[in-house]
């Protein structure tokens, strides 16, 4: 299933219906301020191993919140960290940081990390506030070693293994910059379309 919204104006129908999707144990494809990502519920572990089958990947994933107000429920955030999280997100930016006991398992690297999403986008700020929890989160790599931003190619390739693709267009093929917080030493790990002058 293709829900097609616009880039910049904000359907409320559109959100309710993939928020829908997604609480009944649905995994969905969407546009971010980067590239598409494809997510579920946090609690859903089911969910999580079919976007892990289809990364073909058992990485570490990332988490999407809607604010930065429960981001210590999830993570753990030294004073120096949260200053500069707060003037980066929402933004193209993926942040490490060491996870609580409230991240599942499943979501967390051998080092016991979480990354932390906050899209700046309205569809991803609007899903998770319907939502009511967080949204386990992922890019979908291509096999070139990009990213897939075409929504019709996402279509073709995965629509009979997830259970709707927002469709928000072409987006760029740029992935967000991740930075680990898991010490007040700052660390590049990937360089995207967020700004390297903020470390």
């Amino acid at each position: 299933m293709r829900i097609v919204i616009d880039p910049v104006r904000p359907s409320p129908r559109a959100v309710k219906r993939v928020s829908e999707i997604i609480s009944s144990g649905g995994i969905v494809v969407y546009p971010t301020d980067t590239v598409y990502g494809i997510g579920c519920c946090l609690s859903n572990k089911k969910g999580a191993d079919r976007i892990n089958a289809i990364k073909k990947s058992n990485k570490p994933r990332s988490i999407m919140l809607s604010d930065l107000k429960n981001i210590s429920m999830y993570a753990l955030v030294s004073n120096k960290a949260f200053k500069v999280i707060k003037n980066i997100l929402p933004g193209p930016y993926t942040v490490i940081l060491p996870a609580t006991r409230l991240v599942p398992r499943l979501l967390q690297s051998k080092r016991k990390t979480i990354g932390i999403r906050m899209p700046d986008h309205w569809f991803c700020k609007a899903l998770v506030t319907e939502l009511g929890e967080p949204l386990f989160t992922g890019s979908i790599p291509t096999q070139a070693g990009g990213f897939h931003v075409d929504p019709l190619q996402i279509e073709k390739d995965f629509g009979h293994m997830v259970d709707a693709i927002v469709d928000c267009g072409i987006l760029a093929d740029i992935p967000s910059t991740i930075i680990s917080m898991e010490t007040d030493e700052f660390q590049i790990l990937r360089e995207g379309l967020g700004s390297l002058s903020i470390v």
